[in-house]
């Protein structure tokens, strides 16, 4: 049977399922028999066993002499070849002393084409996108709505913008104006129509104004040591870089409208991931970006091309005790169901990481420990996404750690350089366990992981995670136990908006639940996850209606969608819906 996808077919669908919830009801009855409850997840890494076989090369290994060997790299899940099926792109590295000119021996960003059957085939080269560089995030969009996913990959360098045909990739970052100067360090990215006229405009997040040329040696500086330890320096002490916003001219090119649109208002920070979602729900995309060492930004799209970072007024830009965080990764959900999408983010170690609960008002709440969250401080945390691996219709965490000093295994500093990731159950109470300890190998394992991206990868409603590690193979978790509870995939195509329907906000009436999620570009930490809005539906065989608020404006419902299926709305094509009333902020 294959690693990733028991059924063979889709002709064996129903009987797979059948099989599935045999095998499920007879390990609950293994289980009973025992005394012990059987595992909700147990996730394996079959990387290698589906081809995932590239070795990401980062810098030093055993050492990092500079800030720039550390960051690591993005992770894309997106649909290159339009077959339906999502395929995986890695981003790459490269080192400090370089690699021979014409000798084929510089690592490479990798695509990997979805073969259907568990398994993964590098088409990179067919496809045109071999690249060496400090590659560091990734994000997706149809940025000429031609209906073929394109790719913006950032660099600490010139950024990358291949446009997609046919599946074919043409790199076109410099004729389409957002190559960058050449000189910035380029981290999180997500495509967002942030004026809402059909076109998918470019954020990019910026970490420091760095030259490698002109950086201080482990040690040099104050900045420069870490538990008494010298250690690379920064990102303190050195110049933060300024974000820009790119704005699509819907000629293949794109305008700089940073200072325009008063992005550039907020800086001295250090950016790395880029979360788009409108947390106040006016129909507007906002723009969430975890800062190191800095404050987080919120920027509040004012609905006129410009937009303000309210960060602090909102609560979002520092803990509950009113402290700077060094953020790495974030990602949106609605974890406690009452129709708010809230902000989960990932920070250094010696600290926790921090949910934000939207209040409703303009306004979030730190909830970390109220949620069970706060349980961690020696892990440093990096990609993170929402994920309903068990489809009982309650957004779980997946976390991915790891630190950013290889000295740390020699020092005895009670940290270690590879790290565990960390999988929590919603409990639909909003609170979390952990449950990482009993969730299968591909959890407890250690590695230095740095980007994630998640999908459906065999279209079955099974969510996997793909994992970039610093200076190692990839992981693919798949998780094997298979719950009988029911889901829905929604791919949505928008006519009128962009036509990935990214910003569009998606509602799924199910019993006396209103499940709500938003499709996006970017998120985790520099990375793209499958587009295709997931949600798991529990117990429940019958979905009441879908309603679907597009960029346009219009909103829209469908009804008679079945469960247990991948479905394409397109914008247009359902029945006019009356938007539903807010929920109160109480």
């Amino acid at each position: 049977m294959n690693p990733v996808f028991s059924l063979q077919s889709r002709a064996l669908l129903a009987n797979g399922r059948l099989v599935a919830l045999f095998l499920i009801l007879a390990a609950t009855a293994t289980g009973a028999e025992t005394g012990k409850t059987p595992p909700i997840a147990n996730f394996t890494d079959i990387a290698e066993k589906a081809g995932l076989t590239m070795s990401n090369v980062f810098g030093g290994k055993d050492t990092k002499k500079y800030i720039i060997e550390t960051t690591g790299t993005g992770v894309a899940i997106f649909d290159y070849d339009n077959d339906g099926w999502p395929d995986i792109f890695l981003v790459s590295g490269t080192t400090l002393e370089g690699f021979p000119a014409g000798e084929g021996t510089a690592p490479s960003n990798r695509l990997y084409r979805n073969n259907h059957d568990g398994t993964f085939t590098d088409v990179t080269t067919k496809a045109g996108l071999t690249a060496t560089g400090w590659g560091q995030g990734v994000c997706v969009g149809d940025y000429d709505n031609d209906g073929w996913e394109d790719l913006y990959v950032t660099y600490y360098g010139k950024n990358r913008l291949y446009h997609n045909q046919s599946g074919v990739f043409t790199e076109v970052a410099d004729q389409s104006g957002v190559a960058g100067t050449g000189k910035s360090w380029g981290t999180g990215c997500a495509f967002v129509d942030y004026d809402r006229d059909g076109l998918l405009d470019l954020m990019v997040a910026n970490y420091v104004d760095f030259d490698v040329s002109i950086a201080p040696a482990p040690g040099e500086r104050a900045s420069c040591v870490w538990k008494g330890v010298p250690v690379m320096c920064g990102p303190r002490g050195l110049p933060g870089a300024k974000n820009i916003l790119y704005h699509n001219q819907g000629n293949g090119k794109f305008e700089d409208v940073t200072t325009k649109a008063k992005i550039d208002q907020t800086n001295g920070h250090y950016a790395f991931s880029v979360s788009t979602f409108d947390f106040d729900d006016d129909g507007w995309p906002d723009i969430y970006v975890a800062c190191d060492s800095t404050p987080s930004i919120l920027y509040h799209n004012n609905r006129d091309g410009t937009f303000t970072d309210v960060a602090v007024v909102a609560g979002a830009a520092y803990n509950e005790d009113g402290r700077e965080q060094a953020g790495m990764g974030s990602t949106i959900a609605d974890y406690d169901g009452d129709g708010r999408l809230d902000i989960f983010k990932t920070n250094f170690s010696d600290d926790t990481s921090t949910l934000y609960r939207n209040n409703g008002n303009g306004t979030f709440d730190d909830v970390t420990f109220a949620a069970g969250l706060g349980l961690y401080t020696r892990y440093l945390g990096w990609g993170t996404m929402f994920l309903d691996f068990d489809n009982d219709g309650w957004p779980d965490l997946l976390l991915v750690n790891g630190h950013v000093y290889p000295e740390v295994d020699k020092q005895n500093l009670g940290s270690s350089y590879e790290e565990p990731r960390i999988l929590y159950h919603n409990n639909g109470d909003k609170t979390f366990s952990d449950v990482s300890a009993q969730a299968g190998t591909g959890i407890v394992a250690v590695h230095a992981g740095r980007g994630l991206a998640i999908g459906d990868l065999g279209n079955d409603g099974r969510i996997s995670a793909v994992i970039s590690n610093m200076n190692a193979t990839p992981s693919l978790l798949v998780n094997q136990v298979r719950s009988p509870n029911h889901w829905v995939g929604l791919r949505t195509v928008g006519t009128k908006s962009n036509r990935d329907g990214i910003g569009a906000r998606v509602s799924v009436k199910v019993g006396a639940r209103v499940l709500v999620d938003e499709v996006r570009s970017g998120s985790s930490y520099d990375s793209n996850s499958d587009m295709r809005v997931h949600f798991g539906l529990g117990a429940a065989t019958k979905i009441d209606w879908i309603q679907i608020r597009w960029p346009s404006g219009l909103t829209e419902r469908f009804e008679n969608i079945s469960v247990d299926a991948i479905h394409t709305l397109k914008e247009g094509s359902g029945s006019a819906a009356v938007p539903a009333a807010k929920p109160s902020s109480s």
